[in-house]
């Protein structure tokens, strides 16, 4: 591993990126001199849709507006205030969003100490749970760029829905909505005859780079976040954007495009505990989605504290993330990483935005397309359709159904599974489950990872299809894949729709099998027939595992 002491440092408006130059050199020559000599640093700054080949030119030619949103962003601050003043009392923010419509206010929110209730599933207990909680003072923030994400619109109906059961006339319901999506969408058409508030998103960035525009203030200004810090952090670090030298983003984009050419194709991201909350959930779906293509990509792997197992290996790139932290060893974990960035989390949006489309660059690939996240979808919409697929599982044991695998029992399968994770393959578990009812799952990734060697990512479905899928089904073919799923023990009906939102959430559980099936890579689902005890069967099994 590089000594971040001896890999320098390069810095700008507050936000440090250290050891990039030692990565740099592991190539035979070096990336960044290489994106200079071409005027890369400039070009992007002066949004130069051409930089990615002719045929992302089209694509990029909408999708640069994030490098100076910030300053266009400053036109709704009065309208947040104004916003934020005529809801009054309604004082209880509930986002329903996927993706980049929801990743960046988390983080903001749990950054800066605000409460906010992200809905970024379809499990019916997670949605009834959230449906129950202070209902006469919520306000929901409905979010979507195309204004047609079935998730997010499944959301809208069911609050809809429980105001108005709540005895609100359709008038009184329509105060607790405030849209935010792209000018001319569905959902924009929608929010009027709703006769909810509306906030137009700038339609020149793409969801995942949207950090900066109402999708990610919105939501943040709703819940007392002072939004405009943001986007101040955002403008003085944007000055740094054209320069050749001084420029962090430039730095930390070749590191990561050096890094996967070289064979260190998956990111460790680990917080070093200075104060950013989550970061490593939104640069998973900024990196994933945006490299993970044609067969090739950057796997980024959210590890949960520097001590936690995945943080290292032959093909990672190990990179802490957080406010103020120097470099060298990260305190409690004793990881020496790679690179470490630190600094302010609104320069934190643009430079990882900025570093991801130099990436692109280096890789050669599309940074604003995402070719194969529809591929499940129209799996989902047909099994919608059509009915579920009749399914029989190789064997049960306890609370647990197994589909797939090789073996008689769920240490056999599991054993199978992880041995099966070779070379510069990775294991990815994929969760259909309640995030916060069910949040022992997670426990699973560190186990696995611990138990295997190998890079280990956890997504809670349908939330991962938002990010990593795109990788999953676009990036190098050399995943293995655990899905999770669970009974439904109390269903909630979609208001206007034929399915329930447990139907749902099997079809889009289904539907992604369906599309990992065809890639010919091992998949095993295992269905927990009690939630709890199925979570703390699977956990012991793995914790065997290393045995």
């Amino acid at each position: 591993m590089s000594d971040l002491l001896d890999g320098g440092v390069e810095a700008a408006a507050g936000l440090a990126v250290y050891g990039a130059d030692a990565v740099d050199k592991e190539a035979p020559a070096s990336t960044r001199a290489a994106l200079v000599a071409d005027g890369v640093p400039g070009k992007l700054a002066a949004k130069d849709p051409t930089l990615w080949g002719p045929e992302a030119e089209e694509e990029a030619k909408i999708r640069l507006g994030w490098i100076d949103t910030f300053k266009r962003s400053r036109e709704l601050l009065p309208q947040l205030a104004e916003l934020r003043a005529e809801l009054g009392d309604l004082d209880h923010v509930v986002l329903a969003g996927m993706g980049g419509s929801s990743l960046a206010p988390e983080v903001i929110a749990r950054t800066l100490g605000r409460s906010l209730t992200v809905l970024d599933t379809t499990d019916p207990h997670q949605v009834g749970a959230a449906l129950r909680e202070r209902l006469d003072r919520t306000v929901v923030v409905v979010a979507s760029k195309s204004g047609s994400t079935v998730e997010t619109d499944s959301h809208r109906r069911a609050y809809w829905q429980a105001f108005l059961d709540a005895g609100l006339t359709e008038a009184e319901a329509g105060r607790h909505f405030v849209v935010v999506t792209d000018p001319g969408s569905p959902l924009e058409a929608t929010a009027a005859q709703m006769g909810a508030h509306v906030v137009l998103a700038d339609p020149e960035v793409g969801g995942r780079y949207s950090a900066l525009t109402a999708f990610g203030l919105v939501p943040s200004a709703l819940a007392g976040v002072a939004v405009a810090d943001l986007l101040d952090e955002a403008d003085e670090f944007a000055r740094s954007l054209a320069g050749d030298t001084d420029n962090p983003g430039l730095a930390l984009g070749a590191a990561l495009g050096t890094a996967a050419t070289v064979g260190r194709d998956k990111v460790a991201l680990v917080s070093d505990g200075t104060g950013i909350e989550g970061l490593g959930d939104w640069i998973e779906q900024l990196v994933a989605e945006s490299t993970g293509k044609s067969g090739i990509g950057i796997l980024p792997v959210v590890v949960e504290a520097p001590e936690s197992p995945g943080a290292t290996g032959d093909d990672v790139l190990t990179v802490t993330t957080g406010g103020a932290c120097p470099p060298g060893t990260v305190p409690g974990g004793g990881v020496r990483p790679h690179l470490a960035v630190n600094g302010p989390l609104g320069a934190q949006f643009l430079a990882w935005e900025y570093a991801t489309a130099v990436a692109g660059r280096v890789l050669g690939i599309d940074p604003f397309d995402q070719p194969n996240v529809t591929e499940s979808k129209d799996n989902t919409n047909r099994l919608l359709a059509a009915g579920l697929p009749t399914e029989t599982p190789a064997f049960s044991e306890g609370a647990v159904e197994v589909y797939g695998g090789t073996g008689g029992t769920l240490a056999e399968v599991l054993r199978g599974l992880v041995d099966g994770v070779v070379g510069d393959g990775y294991l990815a578990v994929m969760a259909y489950l309640d995030r916060f009812g069910d949040a022992a799952a997670a426990d699973v990734r560190p186990l696995l990872a611990a138990a295997s060697g190998r890079p280990v990512t956890f997504g809670w479905g349908p939330r991962f299809l938002h990010s990593t899928g795109q990788y999953h089904k676009g990036g190098p073919q050399v995943g293995s894949y655990l899905q999770i799923t669970g009974a439904v023990t109390d269903d909630l009906p979609v208001p206007g729709k034929p399915y329930s939102f447990g139907t749902l959430q099997a079809a889009q559980a289904a539907g992604d099998r369906e599309a990992l099936a065809g890639r010919d890579r091992p998949l095993v689902r295992l269905h927990l027939t009690d939630r709890a005890a199925g979570v703390a069967q699977l956990l012991d099994a793995v914790r065997n595992l290393r045995g």
